[in-house]
């Protein structure tokens, strides 16, 4: 079980794009280990590959540089298979990527760093923060 946040995509092309003073400070500030999935490698990956933007990747690669990368494996999956059976269940399905980063971080016991907590306060078990205005705004 690890310990630390879990930064999703959203928080991180917010990173990426380094337009938020607080969200760069917040960051600067934590001394938690900070993850990212290969789910988000992979979503991130997506724009300099579509765009064939040489800056865009060597930058996310710097980026990434940062993190802690944790391979999606068997538990993530199958915590991701019971968060959308239940999500499901209920009638407050989440995006495909979301189920997975969700399943991930809650396999591991990690914090979802997030812009968007709507998705991620649905699932239960699940700690999301919020920090693109700096803060730590906590939900479960």
């Amino acid at each position: 079980m690890s310990t630390g946040y879990m930064l999703d995509t959203s928080i991180c092309i917010e990173i990426l794009r380094g337009r938020s003073a607080a969200l760069n400070a917040r960051l600067r500030s934590e001394h938690e280990p900070l993850h990212v999935s290969t789910v988000v490698v992979m979503e991130l990956a997506v724009g300099p590959s579509k765009l064939a933007d040489a800056r865009r990747a060597e930058r996310l690669e710097s980026f990434l540089a940062r993190l802690d990368i944790l391979a999606f494996d068997e538990d993530a999956a199958r915590h991701t298979a019971a968060i959308r059976a239940d999500l499901e269940r209920r009638g407050r399905p989440i995006g495909p990527y979301d189920y997975q980063i969700a399943g991930h971080a809650r396999s591991r016991g990690l914090t979802v760093v997030t812009r968007n907590t709507g998705e991620f306060e649905r699932v239960a078990g699940l700690r999301v923060e919020d920090w693109s205005d700096g803060g730590k705004g906590v939900h479960e």
